[in-house]
């Protein structure tokens, strides 16, 4: 992996498809080498080629691995604008920037819900009342990782589950592999234009009560929220987690976040 002897200062940026590029785009335009870290290798489609841009795919396991690939490429400053329920990587981050001094931002989404009258908040993924579950038609627009646990505690209070999982081997092999049947698991990529039109045929089709989605922030989210909005359904909206970071820098808007680097940089060189 090539990286530029003669650049003051390299970037590193952990993301997925939705705040990344336009963050690395500000970043290239100001000539910086940036790092980007994704998922998966449909994620890194996302991103425009640029000789200063260096795409690395996967997950890392620890904060050695992170200390490592900081020191490797001589990292400067690490930008955490991760899934803001992606806790893990965020603890990790913070524990390696920590043990080598190195400068972690942390980008987050804002929560703009706008709550409506067939809007719930709750805390948790199982936090739907039991009472008000018994034959009713529930779709989890949660993710992969805690699918199959979260289907089985609606299962059991009687609800029909059924799911909405993204295009990636490994959301589909968790969809199938899951406790839900194969005829109420489909397979779609959020809309991200305001053309809600396949979800929302998709909770017609299934005379969906329900719909229990995370506060992400994301556009899958707005969609839901629209789709409900002019519904009888119910929206059950996962509250985000407590801030991941406490004594770090934390930006809701791209332009802060560009220019507290530059002024950072500014004054140290």
């Amino acid at each position: 992996m090539h990286n530029s002897e003669n650049c003051h200062e390299n970037v590193w940026i952990l993301s997925g498809t939705s705040d990344g590029p336009l963050i690395v785009n500000k970043l290239l335009r100001l000539n910086y080498v940036v790092f980007v870290s994704v998922i998966t290798h449909k994620a890194s489609k996302s991103y425009a080629e640029n000789s200063k841009l260096h795409i690395i795919t996967g997950k890392l396991n620890s904060s050695s691995e992170i200390i490592n690939f900081i020191e490797k490429n001589k990292i400067n400053y690490v930008i955490d604008a991760t899934h803001p329920f992606a806790l893990i990587i965020s603890k990790n981050l913070n524990k390696a920037c920590k043990k080598i001094k190195k400068h972690l931002l942390a980008f987050e989404r804002k929560s703009e819900i706008k709550p409506f009258k067939n809007f719930v908040y709750i805390n948790g993924l199982k936090d739907i009342s039991k009472e008000s579950l018994l034959n009713k038609n529930i779709l989890l627009a949660i993710g992969s990782r805690l699918l199959n646990e979260t289907a089985r505690y609606y299962l059991k209070c009687g609800a029909n589950v059924y799911t909405r999982v993204i295009p990636t081997y490994e959301s589909i092999s968790k969809a199938f592999g899951s406790c839900i049947k194969n005829s109420n698991i489909a397979i779609l990529e959020p809309s991200k234009k305001n053309e809600n039109t396949l979800e929302k045929k998709l909770c017609e089709h299934w005379k969906i009560d329900y719909i229990l989605c995370r506060d992400s922030g994301s556009y899958a989210q707005i969609n839901w929220e629209e789709i409900v909005y002019e519904s009888e359904m119910k929206l059950f909206l996962v509250k985000r987690p407590k801030s991941k970071y406490k004594d770090r820098f934390i930006f809701f808007d791209y332009d802060k976040l560009i220019d507290h680097i530059t002024r950072k940089i500014n004054t140290s060189g």
